[in-house]
């Protein structure tokens, strides 16, 4: 008994003298209680960078935007700091310091802040030298545990560890060492390895850290945010309760995607439980960005305890993600990657539920019910997407059956705008996946204030059976001089019993095609998306803020006019069969050394006309002419020449349309 009592003893004293030991939770991961869902919160980067808005009362300002605009009581917890908090260089005694101007009271003093208003506090450093600031701020590289203390005693919740100046240090040793550090603490904190997915972390870091990031980082644009979405769902069997996949932060609210992109953006970050770190400066974020944010039937489903990563049961553009949920619920997301709208279906038994007459299907987005008899679809737009939580429900009877409402309009090419000139034609579409049949079902088209918008056949009928679908055309017609822009058309089907379902069709207005010969530059196109950065006019790409191009040089030799690119990039032009032949001088700029490559397409309508192969910095500009005879859009498309777009600034320079 005595020999027991002493093993007892020693025992407790070696706890007690184990800092990893003060609490069960204080450990840092596995099994340590922390991140058993997605985190949620905020970081400041993708919105300010390093500019000098990035402050004390900046962070104190976010931490009262959660409480008062109802993020804190939807799920976010953390408020993060990001990259630049830190003079450039530790003082005497080895410490990094906070920016006495950024953060005159310290930042313990800002995280006591956000603590008193229950929230948690997150801070940011990278596992080399320096961090990845070009500044070049002090990174944690050779000093984890004085860091990790440091961290600490300011009451840290959260560690963001970025991969910068690494010193070519084995990536597992590098992030271990700081875990350790961490664990050394006695403080528990959630741990975010931001190794961007260069050592495959998804294969060892679920016994280092909370979250690993499977990716480079985000941009704000479809193109980044849907390659980072592909390589992310992906790796769904390496998610789990305090082990996340990361895709890097939300970009909802930043201005470089539509409302219906970011929608998808949300969506596919919840279903693919991802963390879920609002990248905007809420401080300007308009309402219908924090309504998004805020969508909590979207949020439960990231949020769900049973903690999977939902499979893509169909991808190659049309796509279908299922998530099974804790109470046997199923998530189902149905996005659309492409440029054309289209109808995505898939069925309660694809998806895994158990036979049943009917199920309850709810529409996370309108936050409507209805009963569906296994049919689960959408008409999604380009970029666009539906997310349904489907149940079991004896009761599926109380519900209205499932009416769909769709639009289409005729496109030049598969995936084109539709195009209002005039007395163009739409066609709307209801259908019913309900149980029971949809009764006094009747469609409705309403424009623009002044817009035309007649019914060319009938946009009712009595009665819509399961599975069936009902048709109008309609034609649709601009007041004269209405500006070039995006228009939206808003159908509303109305049925029996007293229930509504809806959809946008957005349509363009072009601007006035040219009737003269003009350089590209000089003309207004139709649309743009660029893989980095803006499309600019008569300057090379700057991967950033418009304007922030140099002059376009290609392999030594400058240009005063031309379009700069970053693959992949597409500039559109309306021209509606005036004009003849497009020239350029295309090449890869100077300004990125000697890495990029990218080829040069020209297409009329839905036909390339004109294909430079591939050009890499090394090689001169070459030559393009295209015949764009007869064509309605003529398109200019710069690709990544087969090895990524990695540093693929592409020039068009003196490109120069013919027409009239």
């Amino acid at each position: 008994m005595k020999l027991l009592r002493t093993i007892a003893l020693g025992a407790l004293v070696a706890a007690a003298l184990t800092p990893a030991a003060a609490t069960a939770s204080a450990s840092v991961t596995p099994g340590d209680g922390l991140a058993l869902t997605p985190p949620m919160g905020f970081n400041n980067w993708n919105s300010t960078n390093c500019r000098a808005e990035f402050n004390e009362d900046m962070v104190k300002g976010i931490a009262d935007i959660f409480v008062a605009k109802g993020l804190k009581d939807a799920g976010y917890q953390y408020v993060n700091v990001d990259d630049c908090w830190a003079l450039p260089t530790r003082n005497a005694a080895g410490d990094l310091v906070p920016d006495p101007v950024r953060f005159p009271n310290g930042i313990k003093a800002v995280a006591d802040y956000v603590h008193s208003k229950d929230l948690k506090f997150g801070i940011y450093t990278s596992a080399g030298t320096k961090t990845c600031n070009s500044a070049g701020f002090p990174g944690g590289l050779g000093h984890e545990q004085q860091d990790a203390n440091l961290f600490a005693s300011f009451g840290v919740d959260y560690l963001k560890y970025d991969n910068c100046n690494n010193e070519g240090v084995d990536a597992i040793q590098r992030y271990t060492t700081m875990r350790d550090a961490l664990r050394n603490t006695g403080r528990p904190i959630v741990f975010s390895l931001c190794e961007w997915g260069e050592n495959k972390p998804w294969n060892w870091a679920s016994s280092i850290g909370h979250l690993w990031r499977t990716t480079g980082d985000i941009s704000d644009g479809y193109s980044s945010m849907l390659d980072i979405a592909k390589q992310n769902w992906a790796l769904a069997q390496y998610a789990g309760p305090g082990h996340w996949n990361d895709p890097d932060m939300l970009e909802v609210g930043n201005g470089g995607m539509t409302e219906v992109e970011y929608q998808s953006h949300f969506s596919l970050w919840s279903i693919m439980a991802a963390p879920l770190l609002i990248g905007t400066d809420l401080r300007k974020a308009s309402p219908s960005t924090l309504a998004m944010l805020s969508n909590r039937d979207v949020i439960a489903v990231d949020q769900d305890p049973l903690g999977v990563q939902a499979t893509p049961l169909r991808t190659g553009g049309l796509d279908v993600f299922v998530k099974p949920l804790k109470n046997g619920d199923k998530a189902v997301l149905l996005f659309n990657e492409g440029d054309a709208t289209a109808r995505i279906s898939t069925s309660a038994a694809e998806i895994g539920m158990p036979g049943a007459p009917a199920y309850k299907i709810r529409d996370l987005w309108t936050h409507t019910d209805r009963n569906t008899a296994g049919t689960i679809a959408a008409t999604v737009p380009p970029h666009g997407s539906a997310m349904f939580r489907v149940s079991m429900d004896r009761q599926w009877v109380k519900y209205p059956p499932a009416v769909d409402a769709a639009a289409t309009a005729p496109t030049v090419y598969a995936g084109a705008f539709p195009l209002v000139t005039g007395g163009s034609t739409v066609t709307t579409t209801a259908t019913n996946s309900g149980r029971l049949p949809a009764l006094a079902v009747n469609s409705k088209v309403v424009g623009p204030t002044g817009w035309s918008v007649k019914a060319a056949s009938s946009p009712s009928t009595l009665v819509l059976t399961t599975n069936k679908s009902f048709s109008t055309k309609w034609t649709i017609t601009p007041p004269a001089g209405t500006k070039p822009g995006h228009y939206s058309l808003t159908v509303t089907t109305t049925y029996a019993p007293n229930s509504t379902s809806s959809y946008t069709l957005e349509v363009v207005v072009p601007d006035p095609a040219p009737k003269a010969p003009a350089y590209l530059s000089d003309l207004p196109w139709l649309r743009t998306s660029n893989g980095w950065g803006p499309v600019e006019r008569d300057h090379s790409n700057g991967e950033n803020q418009g304007g922030d191009g140099n002059t376009m040089t290609i392999n030594g030799v400058t240009y005063a006019k031309g379009l700069g690119a970053h693959a992949p990039g597409v500039i559109e032009y309306y021209v509606a069969g005036n004009c003849t032949t497009v020239t350029a001088e295309v090449g890869v700029d100077d300004e990125q050394g000697t890495n990029g490559s990218a080829n040069f397409e020209v297409w009329a309508d839905g036909a390339k006309v004109a294909d430079s192969g591939v050009l890499t910095n090394a090689m001169p500009a070459k030559p393009l002419q295209a015949n764009v005879t007869g064509a309605t859009l003529v398109r200019l498309i710069t690709a990544d020449g087969g090895d990524g777009n990695s540093n693929d600034h592409g020039d068009w320079a003196n490109a120069h349309i013919t027409c009239g």
